[in-house]
Order: C-alpha cells, then sequence, then structure tokens
C-alpha cells in the first residue's frame, strides 16, 4: 500500500511552478507537443514531479503521435488511481498519481496491441525523469 500525501493548496503552489500547479492540482492539461519528455528516448524512470513517487519506465515509453509522452504501462501496479472523467463533454479515464493526489493525464484503450494495449497519455509537467546515471 502507498503512503499517502497530504498538502494544502498553497504548500502546493510553493513546491511547484505555477504550470506545474495549474496540470497536477487542478487537472489542466499542456499544449500538444510543448513537453519536454514527448520527444525524449533518455533511459530511466519517470516520476510524480509533486511527490517522487515512480510511475513509468522508459522500456515501456513510445511514440503515440498524439503530443504527450505515452506509455503502456505503470511501472507498479498502485502507484497510479483511474477515475472516470467527463468533463468537456467527453467520458475519459483521469490518471493521477496515488501517493498525492496529483493530475497525471489520462489513459486511453488504443495503445500497442502486442504490449497492454493501453495508452498513458501524461503531462510532461507531471513528471521527473531520473536517467540511468541519475539513479
Amino acid at each position: 500500500m502507498v503512503e499517502k500525501i497530504q498538502k494544502t493548496d498553497a504548500e502546493w503552489q510553493v513546491l511547484l511552478s505555477p504550470q506545474q500547479y495549474a496540470v497536477l492540482r487542478q487537472a489542466g492539461t499542456e499544449r500538444p507537443f510543448t513537453g519536454k519528455y514527448v520527444h525524449t528516448k533518455d533511459k530511466g524512470t519517470f516520476h510524480c514531479a509533486a511527490c517522487g513517487q515512480a510511475l513509468f519506465t522508459s522500456d515501456t515509453k513510445f511514440d503515440s503521435g498524439s503530443g504527450w509522452p505515452s506509455f503502456w504501462d505503470v511501472i507498479e501496479q498502485g502507484h497510479v488511481e483511474l477515475h472516470k472523467d467527463t468533463k468537456f463533454g467527453m467520458v475519459r479515464t483521469e490518471v493521477v498519481c496515488s501517493r498525492c493526489g496529483s493530475h497525471l493525464g489520462h489513459v486511453f484503450e488504443d495503445g500497442p496491441a502486442d504490449k497492454t494495449g493501453l495508452r498513458y497519455c501524461i503531462n510532461s509537467l507531471s513528471l521527473d525523469l531520473k536517467t540511468e546515471s541519475d539513479e
């Protein structure tokens, strides 16, 4: 079981950049093809930018053409939670960090068929890549 982190909005605003706060804490999104991890091929582990929990590995990252970093699986079950999202007249599945509740992105069922069939479409602002040389 993942230990939960709880902070006030004021505490999150001090810890995160305004752009990160808008995405992670207010369920915003960055414009497609603008995030720093869209095209990265660096090897390592992607962590939650808010709390540091490991979320995805570079081994599951793929180029979906969507404009956001995409992964076909999480690093460990229980590190993300999925919630029904009906904002903007759409029905989607929101992906949040299970440790701090931060919005990461959405998951869709149009990922690589030879893997899980899932596409975790994640905002770069929600992620912090620790490369193999960092770890």
